[in-house]
């Protein structure tokens, strides 16, 4: 049985809201593994793609499979922008713009740490992600 969202998970994912940048869960963590729909543990993303954006939240170049997220535009906030959500648990998870990497590709996707849950690359097998783990091959 997975445990309840907290407070924060269910505003962010539950109603697309935004967490406090750089007071949040991922937006400095630099160790190895991959981050997964905190509602439906679908992979998400991975350290490999992640980058320091400097914005306070988890920025990556791409998703580990871009089947697993979908887009959407959003205009809530006076503004037009691609919202991002997962498919496996319709969770917002933040929004996607061009301005990343352009050696990756250009894209950044700005997470929310609410909306994920880290697996570190040494639990991955015993979590069941350790198909994942040749993400991490060099």
């Amino acid at each position: 049985m997975k445990p309840a969202l907290t407070d924060m998970e269910k505003y962010v994912t539950q109603k697309s809201g935004t967490e406090p940048p750089f007071d949040n869960a991922y937006w400095n963590n630099h160790a190895e593994g991959i981050y997964v729909d905190v509602q439906s543990g679908a992979p998400l993303f991975s350290s490999t793609d992640k980058f320091d954006s400097g914005t306070g939240w988890p920025s990556f170049t791409k998703p580990i499979d871009p089947k697993s997220v979908r887009e959407n535009t959003d205009v809530s906030a006076g503004m037009t922008r691609n919202e991002v959500r997962s498919v496996n648990g319709n969770s917002h998870l933040g929004h996607v713009f061009d301005d990343g990497p352009a050696d990756k590709g250009g894209m950044r996707f700005c997470i929310n740490s609410a909306a994920l849950r880290f697996i570190p690359k040494d639990k991955m097998t015993a979590e069941g992600y350790g198909e994942y783990l040749k993400l991490f091959q060099k």
